[in-house]
C-alpha cells in the first residue's frame, strides 16, 4: 500500500520540475540563439529571452547547406534502418521463442551480448565488409578450393564483389541487426498464451501465416515503440555515414551537413545560424516522439498484452 503524503507529493513535484527544466533548457538555448541576431548571440551573457531573426536564420542555414536534399537522404535512411530493425527483429524473437532446435538459447544470448558491442567498436571490420559485401563468400569458395574446381571444369572464374560504399544500402544495411529489438520481441511473445498457438495449428495455420495474422496484430504497440526509438536513433546517425560517404553531395545526411554551419576558426561566429539548422535537424525526431509518445509509452509499459 502506497501511502499518500504532501511532504512526499512536493519532493516529487520539485524532483519533476528539476528534470523538465535540465531537458527542457537544451532545447530552450537552441530555440533562443537560433531566434537572435548576430549581435545578439555574440553578447556576454547570451540573452535567454527569443528575438525576432529566427525565420531569417533558418532561411541562411537551409540555403547555405543544402538541407533540403540532406533531409530526405536522412529520412530514406532512418525509415530503412527502422523497418529492417523491425523486420528483422520480430522474425528473430519468432524464431527463437516458438521453434524448437537446438542452441536457440545459445543464439539468443549470444544477440543479446552484442548490447556490449556498440558500432563505433565493430567499425572497422563493418566498413571492411561494407567495402565488399561478398567478399567473405569469395573466401569461402577460394579456401575450400571450389573456385579453382569451377574454373577447371568451365573455365569461369568466380569472382564476387558487391561495393555498399556511397549507397543507400551501405548506410542502411550494417545498422539494422538490434539486440535490443529482439529483446523486446521476445519478452512480449513469451507472454502469448500456449493455448492461443494450438488453436491456431487446429486452424490450419502454418508458422508464417501465424506470425503474419496473430503476432503481428497483437505486437503493434511493441512494434510502434521500437519504431520510435529506432527512427530517432538512425536519424541520428553520424559516425557511420560519415565513413562509408565520400560523394556527401548526393549521399550526405542532415546530421553530417550541420558541420558544414559551424564558424570557422577565423570566421565570422555565426552561431545563431548554426542553432537555426540545429533546430531544423532536429525537429523530425522531435515530432516522431511527440506523435507517438502514447504508443511508445504503452508498448514499453503495458502488461495487458
Amino acid at each position: 500500500m502506497i501511502e499518500r503524503s504532501r511532504t512526499f507529493d512536493i519532493i516529487t513535484y520539485c524532483v519533476m520540475a528539476i528534470g523538465l527544466v535540465v531537458v527542457i533548457a537544451p532545447f530552450w538555448v537552441v530555440f533562443v540563439a537560433g531566434s537572435q541576431s548576430l549581435q545578439e548571440v555574440s553578447r556576454v551573457p547570451i540573452s535567454l529571452w527569443p528575438s525576432g531573426h529566427l525565420f531569417e536564420n533558418i532561411s541562411a542555414a537551409w540555403t547555405r547547406t543544402d538541407l533540403g536534399p540532406k533531409l530526405v537522404n536522412s529520412l530514406i535512411v532512418a525509415l530503412g534502418v527502422t523497418t529492417g530493425k523491425i523486420v528483422l527483429a520480430a522474425l528473430s524473437a519468432f524464431a527463437i521463442v516458438f521453434f524448437s532446435f537446438r542452441g536457440r538459447m545459445l543464439s539468443f544470448w549470444l544477440i543479446f551480448v552484442t548490447l556490449m558491442l556498440p558500432l563505433e567498436v565493430r567499425i572497422v571490420p563493418t566498413y571492411s565488409v561494407a567495402a565488399n559485401a561478398l567478399g567473405p563468400f569469395q573466401s569461402l569458395l577460394d579456401m575450400t578450393g571450389l573456385t579453382g574446381l569451377i574454373q577447371s571444369l568451365t573455365g569461369i572464374q568466380i569472382a564476387m564483389s558487391w561495393n555498399l560504399l556511397n549507397s543507400y544500402p551501405g548506410m542502411i544495411l550494417p545498422l539494422i541487426a538490434t539486440a535490443t529489438g529482439t529483446f523486446l520481441y521476445r519478452q512480449f511473445f513469451m507472454t502469448i498464451p500456449d493455448e492461443l498457438v494450438e488453436a491456431s495449428k487446429m486452424d490450419g495455420s502454418g508458422p508464417m501465416r501465424f506470425f503474419f495474422e496473430v503476432l503481428i496484430p497483437l505486437s503493434r504497440t511493441n512494434m510502434l515503440a521500437l519504431a520510435t526509438i529506432m527512427f530517432v536513433y538512425s536519424w541520428n546517425q553520424y559516425l557511420w555515414p560519415l565513413l562509408i560517404t565520400t560523394d556527401r553531395k548526393n549521399y550526405g545526411t542532415a546530421v553530417m551537413q550541420l558541420k558544414a554551419l559551424i564558424p570557422a576558426q577565423n570566421g565570422t561566429p555565426d552561431w545563431n545560424v548554426t542553432m537555426a539548422g540545429a533546430l531544423i535537424i532536429m525537429l523530425p525526431p522531435l515530432l516522431v516522439v511527440a506523435f507517438m509518445q502514447r504508443w511508445f509509452v504503452r508498448g514499453l509499459i503495458s502488461s495487458d498484452k
